[in-house]
């Protein structure tokens, strides 16, 4: 664990391996230990403290900092801006026993503290109807009634239906004739006009309001296409021209990421699935997932939407 160690008379200087911490977007950061986790059960004489944050100012002091006697640190209401090195040098004694000679140590902990988002989810849907055939006028009316009701049902979520198209195909099944069917995609998204307003409503930041209800927009989508299969048993005496394949509902989860922030599963593999700031010399301009390398890295801030 100790990476070097110089020695002078009285002076012992360690440097110790980096972690990485993550923190949600306007919360608070877990305590940072100025000390690993054996130094921490041993007795420590004279200790004093010093943390620097990303911009090489010390942290004493400051006004979004809990910065306790015992050298533990808390960054409150985390932004992307904050992101960056936070190191802390612990500094102390150790006198000998029979000498009574003193020795001053100290020991460097740096910490790579990352501001990271929720990922946004969206839906991607596909579903199949029965028609008489390809050419029907009426497949493209059914096409844009359909969506017409898919986003009835979900906009009082502020989420409504979006890349949706369709495609004829004749389909032939064992032991039955020539069928034609209507393949259906859609997405299911988050963000139909007025989602910010519903987003100023909620405290700090709303990617988990803004999941809730993408996901309730899912299960009605899902139990609307679940009552088709009803209601082609017991409600309809003579079976629509066009109209529902029982079981053919599926659904693919989607994930993106705010700008300024994307995944990478290498680089952040302890926390994989979360949308981490962008490090500088990369930049997220819009909602896909991965942050992109800046062909002149003139970009030197956390968080960059554009080089």
């Amino acid at each position: 664990q100790l990476v070097w160690n110089l020695h002078f008379t009285s002076f012992t200087l360690f440097s110790c391996i980096t972690v990485n911490v993550y923190v949600k977007v306007f919360t608070n950061s877990p305590f940072l230990v100025c000390m690993d986790l054996a130094r921490s059960r041993e007795e420590v004489i004279d200790p004093t403290y010093l943390w620097i944050g990303p911009d090489g100012k010390n942290l004493e002091g400051q006004m979004y900092v809990n910065l306790t006697e015992t050298g533990k640190l808390m960054v409150m209401g985390f932004k992307a801006s904050m992101s960056g090195a936070y190191t802390c040098t612990l500094s102390h004694k150790i006198i000998e026993t029979t000498t009574q000679e003193e020795r001053v140590v100290f020991e460097a902990y740096k910490f790579m503290v990352y501001a990271y988002r929720e990922a946004d989810h969206a839906y991607h849907v596909f579903v199949r109807f029965t028609t008489r055939e390809c050419e029907l006028a009426a497949n493209g009316q059914f096409f844009e009634e359909l969506k017409k009701i898919l986003n009835n049902i979900i906009s009082d979520l502020t989420c409504h239906i979006i890349e949706s198209s369709y495609k004829c195909h004749s389909i032939k099944r064992p032991k039955q004739g020539l069928l034609h069917e209507l393949f259906v995609s859609f997405q299911v998204n988050p963000f139909a006009p007025g989602w910010e307003e519903v987003c100023h409503q909620v405290p700090y930041d709303c990617e988990d309001a803004t999941n809730m209800r993408v996901q309730e927009a899912r299960e009605r989508i899902g139990e609307f296409f679940n009552k088709q299969t009803y209601a082609l048993k017991h409600e309809f005496q003579t079976v629509p021209t066009i109209h529902y394949v029982d079981n053919s509902f599926s659904v693919t989860h989607i994930d993106s990421c705010r700008p300024g922030f994307g995944k990478n599963d290498i680089t952040h593999k302890n926390c994989a699935s979360c949308c981490v700031v962008c490090e500088p010399g990369t930049y997220s301009p819009n909602n896909e997932v991965t942050c992109q390398i800046c062909t002149r890295p003139r970009v030197k801030k956390y968080g960059a939407r554009s080089c």
